[in-house]
C-alpha cells in the first residue's frame, strides 16, 4: 500500500510548498505564560515533533466548546473533563502528526486551487452568499490569527483528507467479496423466544444487612466536601474605554505595517515534467531533453496541454489534473522553474527548463499582479487593531501588578484589590462538581481543590476564564466531608440491596432455564412453568425494527444450527429482564436477486469498511515505526 501511495502522490515536483486556509480558531493563552514564565514543555513528541501544552489546550478547549454548543443545557462539565477523553484527543493529534509526516515522505502537495476553493466555501467568510476578503480579514483579526497561521492549519487539514481518502480508494473489493458481504448482510434467521419478566423482590432486607453494607461502603455515604472562595476578577471587557486613535496614529501604523497589506504577485501555471535525476549520465540527460523538446513542438503545433500532460508528464502529483499546479508565488518552487515562470507572459509556453527534477515545459495560464490595499481600505481595520492592542496593554499592565501584589502577600487578596481599585468578591459553597458563577468553570474548581490553594491556604495562580479575563482566588470556607447518619441513608441502602437481590435472582433463573434447554428440553415446556408462551419469528434480518436490538444481535451471534437441530441462547435486556431463544434456521442472502444499483451501493459500503480498516492498519504501522513519547502529567 505504501508503494502505491508513493507512486500516486510523489513526483519530482515535490518541492512546491503551497500556503493554505483551514478553519481552526484557538483560544488565547499567552497571558498565563506571562504570569508563569517557564521553559518549553510538551504533552507528546512524535518522531521529534513536539505537540505543546498550548496546542493541546487550544484543541481541547475548541472541542469542549463545540460539544457544549451542541448539547446546550445537557452538557455536563464534570463527566466531559476526564483523563480518558483528554488522552483520546491527544491520540488523535498524534495520529494526525503521523499522517502529516507520512505526507511529507510521500510528497503529497495541496494545489492552490483546492486551497482557494476551501476558504471561499467557508460560510463565515461569505457576505450574501459570496466570499468577502474583508470579512475574511476581520474574522481572522478577531480571532488573533494571522493569514499564515490560518492557511497553514487548512493546508494540513486538506493534506490529511487527501491521504486518508487515497488510502481508502486504494482498497480493492472484488465481486466475490461483494457476494460474501451480501450473503451475510441480507441473511435471515428463524427463531423462537420468550421474555422472562423481572422477578419480584425476595425476602425483606434485614436491618443487619443494611448496617453491614453501610459499614463496608461508608465512603459512598459521605457529605460532599465543599469550599467557598474569595476572588478578584479582572476582565478587559469591563475596563475603562480606550481612547480612539486619530488619523495620524493610524497612518503611522499603516506605514510601519505596509508590507502586510501587499498581496504578492501570483501566477497560475501548468507543467509537463520529463524526469531525469541530477546525477544522471549524459545519455539520459540528452534523451530527456529530446523528449521534452518533442512535446514542446507538439504544443506549438496546437496539441492540448492538459492532454499531453496526462499522457507524458512524470509528475504524478499534477499529472491527473492535466499538469495544473494552481497559483504560485515567488519562493515556493525550484529557483530555475521560478525564474522561467516569472519571466513569461500570460499564455506563453516555455522552452524546456532544467531543474534538479528534470525538464519542465511550463504554461503560464494567468497572472494576478501584486496588489496593495490603500490606507482608506484598511483604516477601520487598523483602528480596531489599535484599540485592541491598547486594551491588551492596559490589561497586561493591571494583571501584572495584580500578580506582583499577590506574590508579595499570597495569604490575602485585600491588599492587592485595594491597591488596584478592584473588589474582593465571594462565591457560595460548592463541591468538586462545581457550582454557580465562576465556580461553574472547571479550571476554577480544579484550582479551588488543589493542594496549593486548599491545603496550603495560598492564593491561586491567575485562572483564565476567557480571552483577557482572569480571576485569582483563595479559600474562604472549607467544609470537610463527613459520614451521613445511617438512618438518613437506610432506605437508600435498602433499595440498593433489593435491586441487587432482584438482579441476582433474574440472572440465576435465566441461566438455570438455559441449562435445561441445552440439555434438550423444549423451550415451550420450560417457559410454561412461568405461564409464558414463546413467540415465533421467521425471516428476521439484522436490522429488524420490531424486536429489541440486544435480542437480534444475540440471535445473529449464534452459529448456524446443525441440520435438524436447534441452538439455544440467552440475552440480558433492560431492567433485569432476560430473553431465552431457540435458533431454528439460517438462510443466507441471495446476491443474484439484486439489481445493479443496489449491488453498486453495497460495493461502495463494503469499500468504505475495507478502506477504514486499511486506514486503521496504516496508522498502526506508522505508530509501531514511530518514536512517540507521551507526558501524561501535562494533560491537565
Amino acid at each position: 500500500m505504501a508503494r502505491t501511495l508513493h507512486e500516486r502522490f510523489s513526483g519530482p515536483f515535490v518541492k512546491v510548498v503551497l500556503g493554505i486556509i483551514g478553519v481552526i480558531f484557538g483560544g488565547f493563552f499567552g497571558i498565563q505564560q506571562y504570569f508563569n514564565p517557564r521553559s518549553e514543555t510538551y504533552v507528546a513528541t512524535v518522531n521529534g515533533h513536539e505537540i505543546s501544552q498550548d496546542e493541546f489546550r487550544d484543541r481541547y478547549n475548541n472541542y469542549r466548546a463545540q460539544t457544549q454548543r451542541m448539547m446546550g443545557a445537557q452538557f455536563d462539565a464534570q463527566s466531559f473533563d476526564t483523563p480518558e477523553r483528554k488522552r483520546e484527543l491527544l491520540d488523535q493529534m498524534v495520529n494526525e502528526q503521523l499522517l502529516l509526516q507520512a505526507n511529507d515522505k510521500l510528497g503529497v502537495v495541496v494545489p492552490v486551487s483546492a486551497i482557494q476553493e476551501e476558504i471561499m466555501g467557508i460560510p463565515a467568510f461569505q457576505v450574501d452568499g459570496k466570499f468577502s476578503p474583508d470579512q475574511y480579514r476581520l474574522l481572522l483579526a478577531a480571532q488573533r490569527k494571522s493569514p499564515e497561521e490560518f492557511e497553514s492549519s487548512v493546508s494540513q487539514d486538506i493534506a490529511l483528507r487527501q491521504l486518508t481518502s487515497q488510502i481508502a480508494m486504494s482498497s480493492l473489493v472484488s465481486a466475490a467479496d461483494v457476494d460474501t458481504y451480501l450473503r451475510l448482510r441480507d441473511q435471515t434467521r428463524d427463531f423462537w423466544f420468550v421474555k422472562l419478566p423481572k422477578p419480584d423482590a425476595g425476602a425483606p432486607i434485614a436491618d443487619a444487612d443494611i448496617a453491614a453494607y453501610y459499614k463496608a461502603h461508608a465512603d459512598q455515604y459521605m457529605t460532599p466536601e465543599e469550599v467557598s472562595l474569595d476572588y478578584v476578577e479582572l476582565d478587559a471587557a469591563k475596563m475603562p474605554e480606550v481612547a480612539k486613535p486619530d488619523d495620524a496614529a493610524l497612518k503611522q501604523m499603516y506605514d510601519e505595517q505596509k508590507s502586510k497589506f501587499v498581496s504578492a504577485e501570483q501566477r497560475e501555471a501548468s507543467h509537463i515534467l520529463i524526469a531525469v535525476g541530477k546525477n544522471a549520465d549524459a545519455a539520459a540527460q540528452k534523451a530527456a531533453l529530446a523528449k521534452a523538446e518533442g512535446i514542446e513542438k507538439e504544443l506549438k503545433a496546437g496539441k492540448d496541454f492538459a492532454t499531453l500532460a496526462k499522457a507524458d508528464s512524470d509528475d504524478l502529483g499534477s499529472k491527473a489534473q492535466g499538469g495544473d499546479l494552481g497559483w504560485l508565488e515567488k519562493g515556493v518552487t525550484d529557483p530555475a522553474f521560478e525564474a522561467a515562470l516569472f519571466a513569461m507572459k500570460k499564455g506563453d509556453v516555455s522552452d524546456p527548463v532544467k531543474s534538479d527534477d528534470g525538464y519542465h515545459i511550463i504554461w503560464l495560464r494567468d497572472v494576478h499582479p501584486q496588489a496593495v490595499r490603500t490606507f482608506d481600505d484598511v483604516k477601520n481595520e487598523l483602528a480596531k487593531k489599535y484599540v485592541d492592542e491598547q486594551r491588551e496593554h492596559q490589561f497586561s499592565d493591571v494583571s501584572g501588578k495584580l500578580t506582583d501584589a499577590i506574590y508579595q502577600d499570597p495569604t490575602s487578596l485585600a491588599p492587592a484589590a485595594k491597591a488596584l481599585g478592584l473588589t474582593v468578591q465571594k462565591t457560595a459553597l460548592f463541591s468538586r462538581l462545581g457550582g454557580a458563577g465562576i465556580a461553574a468553570n472547571p479550571a476554577v474548581v480544579k484550582a479551588a481543590f488543589s493542594n496549593n490553594v486548599l491545603a496550603e491556604g495560598n492564593t491561586s495562580d491567575p485562572i483564565e476564564l476567557g480571552t483577557d479575563h482572569i480571576v485569582v482566588a483563595r479559600v474562604d470556607q472549607h467544609v470537610k466531608p463527613e459520614p451521613k447518619p445511617l438512618d438518613s441513608v437506610r432506605e437508600q441502602i435498602r433499595a440498593t440491596l433489593t435491586e441487587q437481590q432482584v438482579a441476582k435472582t433474574a440472572k440465576e433463573r435465566a441461566e438455570a432455564m438455559l441449562d435445561r434447554l441445552r440439555k434438550g428440553e423444549a423451550l415451550d415446556k420450560v417457559a410454561a412453568e412461568l405461564k409464558l408462551a414463546p413467540v415465533e419469528e421467521k425471516g428476521i434480518g439484522r436490522a429488524a425494527a420490531n424486536l429489541e436490538k440486544p435480542l437480534v444481535d444475540a440471535v445473529f451471534a449464534m452459529p448456524p444450527p446443525a441440520t435438524g437441530k436447534t441452538e439455544p441462547g440467552m440475552v440480558a435486556l433492560n431492567g433485569d429482564v432476560y430473553a431465552l431463544f431457540q435458533l431454528d434456521a439460517v438462510k443466507d442472502g441471495d446476491p443474484s436477486k439484486l439489481d445493479p444499483r443496489t449491488r453498486e451501493a453495497a460495493m461502495n459500503q463494503l469499500r468504505q469498511g475495507v478502506g477504514y480498516e486499511a486506514m486503521t492498519g496504516f496508522l498502526d504501522s506508522l505508530r509501531k515505526a514511530a518514536k512517540i513519547e507521551i507526558a501524561e502529567n501535562r494533560l491537565n
